[in-house]
């Protein structure tokens, strides 16, 4: 198996109006994946997704979907708890009509708590999540916990590792924009690359690390808080590179999922990392 690689959303050079036929465009520009966004809420109509979902298995295209942005495993309160299961479960639902494999969901927020006792009501979280999820038949779709960008947030490499150990079934996002982006920059290059790689492997065991979840897209960050906004490849004063990541990806034989955020070139950029990867692979 190789890597996959396609967008985040449509792209501003996306010539239809419904999501329902990025398959087919994707596919045309030579991608192979696409991630349908529930960020402001899961929205979508059954009919849409079965369609989105038909048109991608025609056109060979993977498909996974990022459940609403303000899902916080991190907060306490037991009412909440209950709507991060609905926002979960809904995402899953929806998922689940256009055959999508994986949901990405954020971590959530410290909320002035420290950063251990914000991890230990988020592993309470999941373990509830994923309970609610097998209740609800939808064992069969992988949650994604994604690394995030702000300093203040939870989600590190190693947090997000650790949330993953709560079921097998588990994937991480890892979202190396976010990863630099939280480190001021100093998450990027060859070895910063290979370093995280190896520490999947470590924490999850290497048949499940090599087909992790991920994010990838150029970030400005500033000094106090981390990530600002999403940048596009053209954009050259902030990284990270995508250079070294594919070439430390494709020489470890690993297969996976990179979907691209850059801001409106996520298609076009999505296809850079495939023909980096490849040219790596060639190599």
């Amino acid at each position: 198996m190789s890597a996959t690689f396609g967008p985040a959303g449509n792209a501003d050079s996306f010539p239809y109006k419904s999501s329902a036929d990025a398959p087919k465009w994707l596919s045309s520009l030579g991608l192979d994946r696409y991630e349908y966004q529930c960020g402001k809420g899961v929205n979508i109509k059954e009919d849409t997704a079965r369609k989105l979902g038909a048109n991608a298995a025609a056109a060979g295209i993977s498909l996974s979907l990022h459940a609403p942005y303000f899902i916080n495993l991190a907060n306490p309160d037991p009412e909440s708890l209950q709507k991060t299961i609905g926002y979960i479960t809904a995402a899953c639902q929806a998922a689940d009509w256009m055959g999508a494999g994986r949901v990405v969901i954020h971590s959530g927020a410290l909320m002035k708590r420290t950063r251990r006792e914000a991890l230990d009501i988020a592993l309470r979280s999941m373990e509830a999540v994923v309970t609610a999820c097998d209740a609800a038949g939808y064992g069969h779709i992988a949650l994604c916990p994604e690394t995030m960008g702000k300093i203040n947030q939870l989600g590190d490499l190693e947090e997000v590792l650790e949330l993953c150990q709560v079921d097998p079934r588990l994937v991480p996002c890892v979202d190396f924009g976010h990863l630099y982006a939280r480190s001021l920059g100093e998450l990027e290059g060859r070895k910063a690359s290979a370093d995280m790689l190896d520490r999947i492997a470590a924490a999850l065991g290497e048949e499940r690390a090599r087909s992790f979840h991920s994010h990838f897209s150029k970030i400005q960050f500033t000094p106090n808080g981390g990530e600002k906004m999403h940048l596009t490849f053209d954009q050259s004063d902030f990284g990270p590179d995508p250079v070294p990541l594919m070439e430390e990806v494709a020489s470890r034989g690993w297969s996976p999922s990179f979907i691209c955020e850059s801001a409106g070139t996520q298609a076009e950029d999505a296809l850079t990392m495939k023909k980096l990867y490849q040219a790596a692979l060639d190599g």
